[in-house]
């Protein structure tokens, strides 16, 4: 995931590359502040495998080539939900009773049309063309380090539906996504749009640039880049996330990462409630919680992708004649002003696309704001987020704000660890440093009290957790003696400064109020 790189084929001239994913040696520090993870690139056919493994090992029935007709909520029975499925191999029906339903099922989310819920619509970007397939273009990579390559070949025609392409690697080195977008004005429903496997595979090898390599379509498909939110994710016990709610393209990195946010704000409020550990109320945070964020990344994938359209321009793929793209491809030669402007107009169009692989901000700037974020004792407000929201983090411990990451190790150096990894784990978590004991004392009784797990941890000089490189310190934003309460999904939920006179009393009121118990 070195670079994202821009050229005439795999195996031929490159024109630009930007360093990608936290690996420019000018933002690695950034990164390293923000999370103690690194990034993978784990594609979606990668994924899912390991997530059914790990549902039915937890005990959970998969049902596939089934799909969900309808459901109804009986009107005796308000907690009761009952789901009519179709087995697509069979194609008998029959239906499933549930106390939830989540509505996780894509793009075309029929539970989202089952339930009504309005989509705020912006106008797409076009269509785009899949194709999957088997190329073995290890001998390539060496000189090529990346998982996401722009190909385009301005000086020749092309077909409508293959105008530039988009080459991402799905498993190294050997399967790729050939992501073709159709010609700008072409006409979407025209016979040329149209292509047969011989034509996807000589298009395929056009991109490629080496003759001697073995192309083989494993699948083909088409999507409708959009720019869609739905404007509510809830409808009283029934919950919709993903593609359901938010469609965009995958610019970002934002698609399967924001889906799975959004099951991580669920799923411990789902668990809490089903346990008797919060109030039924603590699930209308859901949607309120993470609605805004779908806006936010809707908003920014679509820009991601606009964002490109300056350096096409200059390298004259917008032209629709080839004889003025050959001219404008000559100017990059032109060692006189002409060149030089031409060239200048390239760079900045490149160095214009790095918001969409340096997005750091966006990625991980959710400010949440909700009955289930305790922010009562913040009379300044949150803190503004930085000038360039998109690609700088904001760290802080504001309620409502991740949990800052620091390394931390213990007084006899072990293997260092995070304070990411203290909380979470499907309770809360307490943090604190000297003079806290008061604080992890409340905790154990408050945890005691309302049936919760909450984890307490004291952090510094001789404490559970040395805070080594003094990170915690700069990050806590509170004093030793105060503390910083997290919640489940590792999103602060409260914080106080300092010490104050009645902990287990303040502590008490601020998990009873944020998970709605009397």
């Amino acid at each position: 995931m070195t670079h994202t790189r821009w050229c005439h084929s795999m195996a031929g001239e490159e024109y630009a590359r930007l360093y990608s994913w936290g690996n420019d040696p000018k933002r690695k520090g950034d990164y390293d502040a923000a999370s103690p993870c690194d990034h993978v690139d784990l594609p979606q056919t990668e994924l899912e495998p390991i997530l059914t493994r790990r549902a039915v090992q937890a005990g959970w029935t998969l049902r596939f080539n089934t799909s969900f007709l309808t459901f109804i909520r009986p009107s005796d029975t308000p907690d009761l939900i009952i789901s009519t499925i179709r087995d697509d191999i069979s194609k008998k029906t029959y239906k499933i009773q549930s106390r939830f339903l989540f509505g996780c099922d894509g793009a075309r989310s029929q539970v989202i049309r089952e339930l009504g819920i309005p989509l705020i619509k912006k106008p797409g970007q076009g269509l785009a063309l899949n194709v999957l397939l088997k190329a073995d273009l290890s001998h390539l990579v060496k000189n090529r380090t990346g998982n996401l390559h722009w190909v385009f070949q301005p000086e020749k025609e092309h077909p409508a539906w293959g105008w530039a392409c988009l080459v991402r690697m799905v498993r190294p080195w050997d399967e790729w996504m050939f992501i073709f977008l159709p010609r700008p004005g072409a006409d979407l429903q025209a016979q040329d749009m149209i292509a047969s496997e011989e034509e996807y595979i000589a298009r395929a090898k056009d991109m490629i640039g080496d003759d001697s390599v073995d192309v083989k379509i494993l699948d083909v498909s088409k999507w409708w880049i959009n720019e869609t939110v739905a404007e509510y994710y809830s409808d009283g016990n029934v919950f919709c996330l993903g593609d359901a709610v938010h469609r965009h393209p995958p610019f970002n990195g934002l698609g399967s990462n924001t889906c799975i946010q959004d099951a991580f704000n669920l799923a411990w409020k789902i668990s809490y409630v089903m346990s008797g550990r919060a109030g039924p109320k603590l699930l209308d945070t859901y949607s309120t919680e993470r609605q805004p964020v779908g806006v936010d990344i809707i908003t920014r994938a679509n820009q991601g992708l606009r964002d490109h359209l300056p350096w096409m321009e200059a390298i004259g793929m917008i032209e629709q004649d080839v004889e003025k793209r050959k001219a404008l491809l000559a100017e990059f030669e032109d060692k006189s002003e002409v060149g030089r402007r031409r060239r200048q107009q390239f760079h900045r169009g490149i160095e214009n696309t790095g918001t969409e692989f340096h997005g750091l901000g966006i990625e991980m700037n959710q400010q949440y704001r909700s009955d289930a974020v305790y922010q009562s004792d913040e009379p300044e407000g949150p803190p503004p987020l930085p000038q360039d929201a998109v690609r700088e983090r904001l760290i802080s411990t504001y309620p409502g704000m991740r949990l800052p990451h620091a390394w931390l190790n213990t007084r006899v150096p072990g293997k260092q660890f995070s304070t990411i990894d203290l909380a979470g784990h499907g309770g809360f978590c307490l943090l604190t440093g000297p003079g806290g004991d008061a604080w992890k004392e409340a905790a154990d009784q408050v945890a005691q009290a309302v049936n919760v797990p909450i984890k307490s941890y004291a952090i510094g000089w001789k404490e559970d957790y040395e805070d080594v490189y003094f990170d915690w310190a700069k990050r806590r934003e509170v004093e030793e003696d105060g503390c910083v309460l997290v919640r489940p999904d590792r999103f602060v939920a409260w914080r106080s400064k300092s010490m104050i006179g009645d902990p287990r009393g303040k502590l008490e009121e601020v998990m009873r109020r944020i998970l709605y118990l009397s």
